[in-house]
């Protein structure tokens, strides 16, 4: 058994689990024949941000409620470089931004999948003082009924001891 190194070329947009192969490189055949093929299978490492889908990329893009409520532009960063995604008023939870030709170039053919960005509007659950009385006044504007100050550091003091 002889060990050896070769250099391999990796096409863009290969997936986890796919073979590559690399014809007259693998063990010597029966009396001389030529050698065999080497086959390897390729294992992509995750991406911190970006998951993918085929050849889409996912990512969960979580915006504060106030953004969401009355809109924003955000300096999204993808693959390619930054991109100026507009959030528009009233964005909920899960709406999605599909950014085309971003994702992974296609492994056969040209072109390339799409970047997806899918909202996740987040609601602070630590408030201060100022902050709280800000939100009971919005509410009472928009006439919505909300628990009691009270309620709410009740409800706090149950949960601790459930």
């Amino acid at each position: 058994s002889v060990e050896r190194t070769y250099s391999v070329e990796v096409p863009p947009g290969i997936d986890d689990g796919q073979t590559l192969r690399l014809s007259g490189r693998g063990a010597a055949g029966p009396r001389g024949g030529p050698s065999g093929d080497l086959n390897g299978n390729v294992r992509v490492r995750p991406h911190p941000t970006f998951r993918r889908e085929g050849d889409d990329l996912v990512h969960e893009l979580h915006v504060p409620f106030t953004q969401a409520a009355l809109g924003a532009h955000i300096d999204y960063t993808t693959l390619d470089g930054p991109e100026d995604l507009v959030i528009r008023r009233g964005t909920e939870t899960g709406t999605v931004f599909r950014l085309r030709g971003q994702g992974v170039p296609h492994v056969r053919g040209r072109g390339r999948g799409d970047l997806l960005v899918r909202v996740v509007v987040d609601v602070p659950d630590d408030l201060d003082d100022e902050q709280e009385v800000l939100l009971r006044t919005l509410a009472d504007l928009r006439g919505e009924p909300v628990a009691d100050r009270d309620q709410s550091l009740l409800s706090k003091i149950k949960s601790a001891f459930t």
